[in-house]
């Protein structure tokens, strides 16, 4: 382990940070703004299993791929899915590297606090976990088993909270670390 943290450390930079940041913003924002909209408007009013961060019961699942109609079952697969594919993994790089380089300006790299920048990794993975599940569910529509949701659910809330804990962490590290950089000023 303590060979992933170094390989993780050497490679957060800047520029990596950027390298990650940008495309996996770039694609979240395809999705919030175009593929999401597109898939939502086949069932106005209802969130989309990615979007549902406390999860969703079977009832809830069936209701939403119901209200779909294959035209949105369709958009969800082939529109949605696909940038859903890439999302997860560019999150997890660049979270995983901005946590890296943001701790590296605080602390010792010995530290035992950047096993942390594991986290946005542990939520990209759930995140492609679910979107299997998910793939599943659209797949074998009207044969939806309760397990199949029972787990998309419990990896979409796995991913959540992983998720907002990435985002405190960030907001903490960054705090900390202009406060560490005023200090060396003065």
């Amino acid at each position: 382990m303590n060979t992933l943290i170094g390989f993780i450390q050497r490679a957060a930079t800047g520029k990596a940070v950027l390298g990650f940041f940008i495309p996996a913003m770039a694609v979240y924002a395809l999705m919030l703004l175009v593929t999401i909209p597109m898939v939502g408007q086949h069932a106005p009013g209802m969130q989309l299993f990615d979007l549902s961060p406390a999860g969703y019961s079977h009832q809830d699942a069936m209701t939403l791929l119901d209200a779909l109609g294959d035209a949105g079952r369709e958009a969800y697969l082939y529109r949605q899915l696909p940038l859903d594919a890439l999302f997860p993994g560019l999150f997890a790089i660049s979270g995983c590297l901005m946590l890296a380089w943001l701790f590296a300006k605080c602390f010792r790299p010995e530290s035992a606090i950047f096993y942390l920048c594991l986290i946005p990794v542990a939520a990209g993975l759930f995140d492609y976990l679910e979107n299997v599940c998910i793939v599943r569910m659209l797949i074998t529509y009207p044969h939806v088993t309760e397990l199949n949701d029972m787990l998309s659910s419990s990896m979409t809330i796995l991913k959540s909270l992983l998720t907002t804990l990435h985002i405190l962490l960030l907001i903490a590290a960054t705090l900390l670390a202009l406060k560490t950089g005023r200090k060396a000023e003065t």
